[in-house]
């Protein structure tokens, strides 16, 4: 059976939200320098994804912030935690993460890492303090990606756009 044939239920993930479920479905997002997550719990297929765009709120207090799902650090934890509210043991994860691409292309004097990197840097560094380790990952680069996420099955469905010309000189 192919992976889009499957008759799921098909979610789409808009930037700045996450989906926690214990039920089937299939979570489609469209990732460019944005960065998703994937959890799941194989014994359960407990799955939960998450769409962040900037990499880390600063510490404003992600419970109480209201836009604290589109950042990378705040839409992890955040998952995590209702997992774990499902009673799922964060040892038993598989974990994934994808995007932090660099589409867009914007030259200037200062060499501050690209949204993109620091959306991966975020990530990365999240899922090691809470002890999570990616199993498999498709970050940086230059071109944008689709992903379908399976929650029945934990499987990844990636796709990597065509790089767009859009250039943005300062």
């Amino acid at each position: 059976m192919k992976f889009m044939e499957m008759g799921l239920p098909l979610v789409f993930l808009k930037p700045g939200e996450v989906y926690v479920t214990e039920k089937p479905a299939l979570i489609k997002t469209v990732l460019g320098s944005c960065v998703s997550v994937t959890l799941f719990e194989p014994g359960r297929c407990v799955g939960a994804m998450c769409h962040g765009m900037l990499p880390d709120c600063g510490g404003k207090g992600c419970r109480d912030c209201p836009e604290r799902l589109k950042f990378v650090t705040c839409s992890v934890k955040y998952i995590l935690n209702k997992m774990q509210e499902k009673g799922v043991n964060a040892r038993n994860l598989e974990v994934k993460a994808f995007g932090g691409g660099d589409v867009l292309t914007y030259r200037d004097n200062n060499t501050k890492a690209s949204v993109g990197k620091q959306n991966i840097e975020a990530a990365l560094k999240i899922l090691d303090s809470l002890g999570l380790e990616p199993v498999t990952s498709d970050l940086g680069g230059d071109r944008g990606r689709k992903i379908f996420f399976n929650t029945l099955t934990g499987e990844v469905l990636l796709k990597k756009l065509r790089k767009t010309a859009v250039e943005f000189v300062d």
